[in-house]
């Protein structure tokens, strides 16, 4: 900029203007000259950009240009690198994704995204992150993408690709698509932190809407945590004062609490020794403010994860100690930190007893200098909310609520009614803490409140009584707020009759304090209050004429609302007889029981937010039965219930009690639907091509190449011991190059039967000619069927996959067994022929191979079978004796009988055992392995 000498004359003629008539001046002058010479044309490259930043740099001063874009736009054509740049600058400040002109640019942004210069990679990256609309997000962002995973991209062009992908998803989150899944978590591994950054920011914001899809990024996020801060696995660059790129651990520590806990314990293990070793690291005092919050800001991550985890208590312990220790600090950010962290303890632990030991120091917060702090509190406090602390912390919200910020009084208001209303053991107390709320909150009590305390008096008749006798009083003060005497216009119209004989509550003492606060209140309190009075007729025949005259004056008012009741229910009154009175007045039925509308409120509060929590606020109740929750409407039902049937209060839509105790609340959660997510590429709907040969093989031998191809190989070696099993699978690069970010996932089929735990995780990088390996540990529970799959993905180059299944099948787990012809023959008869025993005649399934009595004995003996010799009177049959090993179920014995055709090629195969699981479990695994025959000798 500083060779463009007339850009500089011009910005100091404006900073040296000393008036705005002076500036606008000129600026009108600069403008009209501006405007000649693109009239003119003619222009080198070198003043287009000058006169192109002149317009720029007016635009950025507020003032109007409305010509000048399309010679903007057409720097980004340029070849020189400056004249380029100013180009996209123009672009990002004249243009908006619905601007006429942007499909002309289009074309040029792509052909940069194609371009081998990474800068113009860079420039073109930033215009589509800032203007991006759905035109062109759909058109460019295959191209973004492929910058991102390009093994030939710079790492500052990665990062520039992800956080583009990111801006665009946020806008239109059909742009990213689900194929896209595994290829992004892959760039986890990359060894440029930045790059793992700028990616797990993008796979964050992925995963809270697809968790199904992006599921692999939680080994990812375990395993670079693990390598962060166990293994000191980073570079000096990223270290900022003492704390290992802060940044990234926060988001692998968040990215963790968007799943369940996992069931691998060698997963469990890493997260567990990673969040130890922080708590370790932040008990040393940091010596300065820069220091301190990095160490913070991890360390409260890790404390969040720890609780979402559930992990054993002595953990929790000194969480909970610390926490303590955080919410009396000086900073406010720790603090209000803490706070949270405490409230996240509260919806996750099962006891609230070391909540409560700070019960002092919450409330304190209430009165915080900082209304985040004052907001925190009052999360806490309704959160660690029980019977036992109930009436105190609600009186402390109350003598909070008369001086609290006018922001959080709504807030207040609700939770207050709902603790009110959860954790009520006398009538007495919820009448009286209700209306003094409503009194005291006034303006700040929203419908639903009022409404649902109409509903759960109307529905227990312990209470009717004595909210209609507290209520008149109410009304009989000097000042009421209007929210009582809609209130009060209901219960009395109700329950009046209850109490009229009740001294100072008279039917004419009911309706004058109803027609004193008449001309105060709204249109539509006066409706309800008429309403009252229709019903008073009915009730207080004595009171009639008084009643009548109210009627006559407001069916002359001008308000078509009231005009039309006062004239009905003047009819009404005035007729012969009172049959048509008593069919319209009578009594209101009970509210049927729906979700609580307080706590819908107060839920759709704290929702929407971009980073979506895996806990709501409001205790262990309100979290119980939530796994995994990615959205907060979680449809919960709240109310009074003895099995009555209610109904709703008209135009409320408010969820009503039903009569009973007020006792025994009633909760449901709606849990997440994921089934229109990402089907799972680890299950066995998507195995490799030619995945059978080798799992074949390995049914009926304990090691052997489960799968090879020209870049890997899959060896395998298993070892059984009644039912545990030992599989030690080896992966060998066999390509001329490494390969990285390699990953494996076990996705186990027969989840309850069988127990799948992978001990390690593969290394990310398999060097050249060299292996890497993987534990996996077996138990078998009960009978399964389904073999468990590995999914395989690795960077050669481009992404590859492989889907196998691992040959962990029934008879695995099966011990050979001797015995004499006399003991099988009893046994096998014993069983019998019911439902113990399963049967099937099958054929060779290949052309030209054949049986052989020799290979049959072979496979029978991998199966685990013990032949038994001598037993069937043909010798050409096989009989064998088995023991299965179970964890759950014990053991079972297995009989087998099989009686080959050699001159057709058939098998008929009979299998018995002790349940009647376990023979059609047998016959399914043995019968595709002896189907295969044996080849001609010319073939083997």
């Amino acid at each position: 900029m500083s060779s463009m000498r007339g850009l500089v004359q011009f910005i100091a003629d404006l900073r040296n203007a000393r008036a705005r008539e002076l500036e606008e001046k000129r600026i009108n002058k600069e403008l009209a000259n501006i405007r000649q010479k693109f009239k003119d044309g003619g222009l080198n490259g070198y003043h287009k950009k000058k006169y192109v930043c002149k317009l720029l740099y007016i635009y950025i001063l507020g003032w109007n240009v409305d010509f000048g874009h399309l010679e903007a736009l057409n720097l980004i054509s340029a070849t020189k690198y400056s004249e380029k740049q100013i180009g996209y600058l123009a672009v990002t400040l004249f243009l908006n994704e619905k601007h006429e002109f942007l499909h002309l640019v289009v074309n040029s942004i792509k052909k940069d995204l194609l371009d081998h210069n990474e800068l113009n990679n860079c420039l073109a990256l930033h215009a589509i992150a800032n203007v991006g609309g759905r035109e062109m997000g759909e058109a460019l962002s295959p191209d973004v993408h492929r910058l991102l995973i390009s093994p030939t991209s710079k790492s500052f062009v990665k990062k520039k690709a992800a956080l583009t992908l990111l801006r665009l998803y946020r806008k239109y989150p059909a742009i990213v698509q689900q194929q896209w899944a595994e290829r992004i978590i892959s760039l986890m591994d990359d060894p440029d932190l930045g790059v793992t950054l700028s990616v797990t920011s993008l796979v964050m914001a992925l995963a809270q809407d697809n968790p199904e899809a992006y599921q692999g990024s939680y080994v990812k996020a375990a395993y670079r945590l693990k390598r962060i801060v166990c293994d000191n696995e980073y570079s000096a660059d990223y270290l900022y004062y003492k704390v290992p790129c802060p940044w990234l651990q926060v988001k692998l520590l968040r990215l963790l609490q968007y799943y369940p806990p996992s069931e691998d314990e060698n997963v469990r293990n890493m997260i567990r020794d990673a969040i130890q070793r922080i708590l370790d690291s932040a008990s040393d005092a940091p010596k300065n403010v820069q220091q301190n919050n990095a160490q913070n800001a991890v360390l409260f991550e890790a404390i969040n994860l720890a609780i979402h985890l559930d992990s054993e208590t002595g953990l929790m312990t000194q969480i909970a100690v610390r926490l303590g220790r955080f919410i009396t600090s000086r900073e406010t950010n720790v603090r209000y930190l803490g706070l949270e962290a405490m409230t996240h303890l509260a919806a996750r632990s099962e006891t609230l007893e070391p909540i409560k030991k700070h019960q002092s120091t919450i409330i304190a917060s209430l009165r915080d200098r900082d209304i985040s702090v004052r907001r925190k509190a009052l999360d806490l406090l309704y959160s660690m909310c029980d019977p036992s602390n109930a009436q105190p912390i609600v009186s402390e919200l109350l003598k909070y609520l008369q001086n609290a910020d006018f922001a959080i009084r709504e807030e207040m208001v609700l939770k207050i009614a709902i603790l009110t209303e959860k954790y009520a053991t006398e009538y007495q107390w919820y009448v009286d803490i209700s209306l003094r709320l409503i009194s005291m909150a006034g303006d700040h009590v929203s419908d639903e409140v009022w409404q649902r305390v109409i509903q759960i008096v109307t529905n227990n008749e312990e209470l009717q009584v004595y909210a209609a006798q507290n209520i008149l009083q109410h009304l009989q003060a000097p000042q009421c707020h209007e929210t009582l005497v809609k209130i009060g216009g209901y219960l009395l119209g109700e329950f009046g009759h209850l109490i009229a004989d009740n001294p100072g509550c008279s039917p004419i003492e009911q309706f004058l304090a109803l027609q004193s606060k008449f001309n105060s209140c709204s249109s539509a309190t006066r409706a309800m209050l008429l309403s009252s009075f229709v019903k008073f007729v009915n009730l207080f025949p004595e009171i009639k004429p008084q009643l009548i005259q109210v009627f006559r004056a407001y069916s002359h008012t001008l308000d078509p609302e009231l005009q039309q009741r006062a004239c009905e229910y003047l009819t009404l009154a005035t007729m012969p007889t009172d049959d048509l009175l008593r069919t319209v007045c009578d009594e209101m039925p009970p509210f049927p029981e729906r979700a609580s509308a307080l706590l819908s409120r107060l839920h759709q509060k704290h929702a929407g937010s971009s980073d979506k929590r895996t806990w709501i606020i409001g205790g262990k109740d309100a979290n119980s039965s939530k796994e995994l929750d990615l959205t907060l409407n979680t449809g919960l039902k709240r109310s009074f219930t003895n099995g009555a049937g209610t109904s709703s209060v008209p135009g409320s839509g408010m969820t009503s009690p039903t009569k009973g105790s007020i006792l025994t609340p009633t909760q449901e959660l709606a849990g997440l639907d994921l089934s229109g997510s990402t089907p799972n590429l680890a299950s066995s709907t998507h195995l490799s091509p030619d995945w059978e040969v080798g799992y074949n093989r390995l049914l009926i031998r304990s090691e052997g190449v489960l799968f090879e191809d020209a870049q890997i190989q899959v060896g395998l070696r298993s070892e059984y011991r009644g039912h545990m099993g030992c599989v030690i699978l080896y992966y060998t690069n066999k390509s001329s190059a490494p390969i990285g970010s390699f990953t494996t996932t076990v996705n186990n089929n027969s989840t309850g039967q069988l127990k799948v735990n992978c001990q390690n995780i593969p290394e990310p990088t398999v060097h050249a000619d060299s292996q890497t390996q993987q534990t996996v540990v077996l138990e078998a529970e009960n009978v399964f069927l389904e073999a468990p799959t590995i999914r395989i993905s690795y960077l050669a180059g481009s992404l590859q996959a492989l889907t196998l299944k691992i040959p962990v099948v029934l008879t695995k787990f099966m011990e050979p067994a001797q015995l004499s012809a006399d003991d099988f023959f009893k046994r096998w008869k014993q069983i019998g022929e019911g439902p113990r025993q399963a049967q099937k005649v099958f054929g060779i399934r290949i052309r030209g191979h054949r049986i052989e009595p020799a290979r049959t004995r072979r496979v029978l003996e991998g199966f685990k079978w013990g032949v038994l010799d001598g037993v069937d009177a043909n010798r050409i049959n096989f009989v064998a004796a088995s023991v299965l090993h179970t964890a759950n179920g014990g053991k079972f014995g297995c009989l087998l009988r099989l009686e080959p055709n050699l001159e057709n090629g058939m098998y008929r195969m009979t299998i018995r055992a002790t349940d009647e699981e376990v023979p059609p479990v047998l016959m399914s695994v043995m019968e595709g392995r002896l189907a295969l025959g044996s080849p001609p000798p010319e073939n083997r």
